[in-house]
This record gives structure tokens, C-alpha cells and sequence, in this order.
């Protein structure tokens, strides 16, 4: 299965914009709110867009954040856990220390009393001694059915790590470099699910970020070759968030296409058109976690393939 109907989301207590992580991830910004200001719009943000996914029937696990250990960015927990259908929960190694603090095996005991199944742990944070990381899928996006991972290289994203990943779950690699303009300089994203989202029969993706002409053409060939239709946005739309959505089951097994409403605003008609050819869309008011945390919808999201017991 390529999507899921299980979602784990994490509530935050103390929400802001990260300065660890706005090194390399060009997408934060300060507004001028308190943090108490910025914590509480965030929540309730967050708690309109999981109330507005159990309306489309999407099972969502709602996990309360701590006050300690202090994680701004404990929101965005697909960046440090995935749960496969196979049994098997994969940890991975974080760039910015404050976020290693995320990491809470009290949340698998939660997923195993709602019923999930977890086999093993597949821990990758011994690569942080060395300081190479690999955030999850935040930089890898999986086709699932046709057993590939897509991942745009970046301080957060190493290639020999990703390897071993695509090694250990019979992956095949597609490894590309995806840039942004900063201050007239192209560096590259922090995490690739920014700019490219996959889907069963469609992939939505920023090709403008893909400088090297043949990286590029070598990701929309293995992108076509498995049927997918290829949804091109603009720089301008990936900065909105518009690279960074997620399909999901809801009620009667029915497919949508998640996103923030910035990223749905700034779609032209006809590639709202496109992506509503597949599934219908969810959008959902971010700005506040958009804004400070450089993150959108997908990012908010560790999708749950766990068996049931």
C-alpha cells in the first residue's frame, strides 16, 4: 500500500521557531508574537486541521507533547520515526540537537495499545556520533509499490546513509540535488518532501529545484515509468508549501490529497484540477507552524502502516 489511514500527529506544548534548525532551512521566519502567542495559535491550528481530517474519516492518533525536555519542533514527528507494514518502527538521526529530544518510545507503547503491531526497531542515531543524518521522510520519499526511494541530498539527507536504508528495506535509490535561491545563491533544500509529495498514481514535484538537467530527466523518466502522472509547481508555489502534502485513506476507503491552505492558494486551477482528477483535496490554515517551523501539512504527519493485531 502506498497510503494508510492511520496518521500519528503530535499536539505541541511549546511551539516556536526553532534556531537550530533555521541553519539550513530557509523556509522559518519570526513573526512578532510571544512565544505564548505563537504556541497558541499553533495549537489551534493543529487541532482545526486534525478535526477536519477525523471529518473525512482519517484515523488520527493524537499524541500530547511534554513541556520538558523543550522541543519547538516536535510537531513534525515523520522527521525522526516511520512504521512500516512489515512490524518494523525505523528511528533516525536528526541534524539539530534539540530536535533528538523528540524521539519518546512511550509513543510506541500508545500505537501498541490501540492495537499496532511492532515486531523491531531499526535505530540509525548511532550515525549522529559521525555526524551524518537521514530525517526520515522528510528526506526519503518512498514509492511503496514499486519499492523506490526518492531523496534530494542536504546537510540532513547523506547519500551513504540513504543507501544503507534503501539496502535494508530492498529499496531502489533515486538520488538527485534539489536547490533554492537564498540571497542570489542556490543552496539546497533541507528535506525533500519540501519540494516533491508521492501519491498512488501521481507525484506532485518542483522541478525548477533540480538544476542539473539530467538528474532531472532521470527522476521524471522513473517517475513516468511507473505510471505516474508528473504535477510540475513553481519555486514560488513550493515556498507557499505546495511540494509538501500527503495522500491519505478517509471513510469508504476514499483517497485525499492533504495540504495547508497556502499551498492550496497558490495552485493554478488547472493543477488543482489534476491533483482532484486522482482525489479530492484537504486544505487546512498553517500559517502560524508554517511560518515559524518551515514546515507544512505532510510534515505534521507520520503515517502508520503498522499491522493490526
Amino acid at each position: 500500500m502506498q497510503v494508510t489511514n492511520t496518521i500519528l500527529m503530535i499536539r505541541p506544548v511549546n511551539f516556536r521557531m526553532n534556531e537550530q534548525t533555521a541553519v539550513n532551512n530557509y523556509f522559518q521566519e519570526q513573526p512578532n508574537l510571544s512565544k505564548d502567542e505563537i504556541n497558541a495559535k499553533a495549537q489551534r491550528e493543529f487541532d482545526s486541521f486534525v478535526a477536519k481530517l477525523r471529518e473525512h474519516g482519517v484515523n488520527v492518533v493524537v499524541i500530547e507533547d511534554t513541556k520538558e525536555p523543550d522541543t519547538p519542533d516536535s510537531i513534525f514527528p515523520n522527521n525522526w520515526v516511520s512504521f512500516h507494514a512489515t512490524g518494523t518502527v525505523c528511528v533516525y538521526p536528526m541534524f539539530a540537537e534539540n530536535r533528538r529530544k523528540e524521539r519518546r518510545e512511550d509513543i510506541f507503547d500508545k500505537l501498541e495499545n490501540e492495537g499496532f503491531v511492532i515486531d523491531n526497531v531499526m535505530d540509525y542515531t548511532a550515525a549522529e556520533e559521525e555526524g551524518v543524518f537521514l530525517e526520515g521522510t522528510g528526506s526519503i520519499l518512498k514509492d511503496r509499490v514499486h519499492q523506490k526511494a526518492y531523496c534530494a541530498l542536504s546537510e540532513r539527507a547523506h547519500e551513504e546513509l540513504f543507501i544503507e536504508f534503501c539496502e535494508d528495506f530492498d529499496c531502489f535509490p533515486v538520488i538527485f540535488h534539489a536547490n533554492q535561491s537564498v540571497d542570489g545563491e542556490r543552496l539546497p533544500i533541507y528535506h525533500t518532501n519540501v519540494m516533491m509529495a508521492m501519491a498512488e498514481t501521481f507525484a506532485v514535484i518542483c522541478l525548477d529545484t533540480i538544476d542539473d538537467k539530467k538528474e532531472r530527466k532521470y527522476v521524471v523518466e522513473h517517475l513516468k515509468k511507473d505510471g505516474k502522472e508528473v504535477i510540475d509547481i513553481t519555486e514560488e508555489q513550493m515556498y507557499n508549501f505546495a511540494g509538501n502534502m500527503l495522500q491519505v485513506i478517509g471513510a469508504e476507503d476514499q483517497r485525499y490529497m492533504v495540504m495547508s491552505s497556502a499551498a492550496y492558494n497558490s495552485l493554478r486551477e488547472d493543477q488543482i484540477s489534476a491533483i482532484e482528477k486522482h482525489c479530492p483535496i484537504i486544505h487546512s490554515s498553517l500559517d502560524t507552524i508554517e511560518t515559524c517551523g518551515g514546515g507544512s501539512a505532510r510534515c505534521m504527519m507520520a503515517e502508520v502502516f503498522l499491522p493490526k493485531a
